[in-house]
């Protein structure tokens, strides 16, 4: 998913995280002004929810091909894509492709635990990506393609760093590097941005679209 910056500006530069002090300004109003409902699923991207939906932000590479994992799966409420973990406020595209706002591209996920566990999800999230690659996925590299995940439930933790534990140890079996993976609270990592609307389902506006899967190929080991 390269943009008109990564012609102009290559990937040199964009692999070390940007200082605080030295990320863009940004902006005060969201790029994303009028939300519109879930292409796919008919809900609303950005909540309310029903009463005990659960959210978890999932960052594994480009936005576009990680949220049409997630809206296929039975249990999730809604999805959206949008920049996560950086400083920038209300960044656009344009602006994370630099890799100066410290974001990463993340989908998030709303979900009803009733129906699908984090297990589930994170089981998704390891396999359909590779978090040992630091910075970039596949051949879209810079710091606003790594890998990350940020929780909002102490559940949500556990399950996170239960099964990073676990698929990391099967990954080292393997030969692979450690997982490189961000994980951190959702609070820490501070605000969701939403991205701009062409990006929201872009993969269901656009079937023949870019898609990203750089994964291991390395199956998430079942339970003992």
């Amino acid at each position: 998913m390269n943009s008109i910056f990564d012609a102009i500006f290559g990937s040199s530069g964009k692999t070390t995280m940007v200082a605080p002090e030295d990320t863009l300004p940004g902006r005060q109003s969201p790029v994303l002004q009028n939300p519109r409902p879930h292409t796919v699923l008919g809900t609303s991207i950005t909540g309310p929810w029903p009463e005990g939906t659960r959210v978890l932000y999932l960052a594994m590479g480009c936005f576009w091909g990680a949220e049409e994992i997630f809206w296929q799966v039975p249990g999730v409420v809604s999805t959206a894509v949008g920049y996560m973990g950086g400083t920038t406020p209300n960044p656009t595209y344009e602006e994370a492709c630099t890799a100066r706002t410290g974001h990463t591209e993340t989908a998030l996920v709303a979900y009803d635990p009733t129906k699908v566990s984090e297990e589930e999800l994170l089981k998704i999230f390891w396999e359909r990506h590779d978090p040992t690659q630091g910075f970039r996925q596949g051949n879209d590299v810079g710091t606003q393609y790594r890998s990350a995940v940020y929780w909002t439930t102490p559940e949500q933790e556990r399950a996170v760093r239960e099964t990073a534990e676990r698929y990391g140890a099967v990954l080292e079996a393997k030969g692979y590097d450690p997982i490189t993976t961000e994980m951190r609270p959702a609070a820490e990592a501070g605000p969701f941005y939403y991205a701009e609307d062409y990006h929201q389902q872009y993969l269901d506006k656009n079937p023949n679209g870019y898609r990203c899967h750089a994964t291991t190929g390395v199956p998430f080991p079942s339970a003992a």
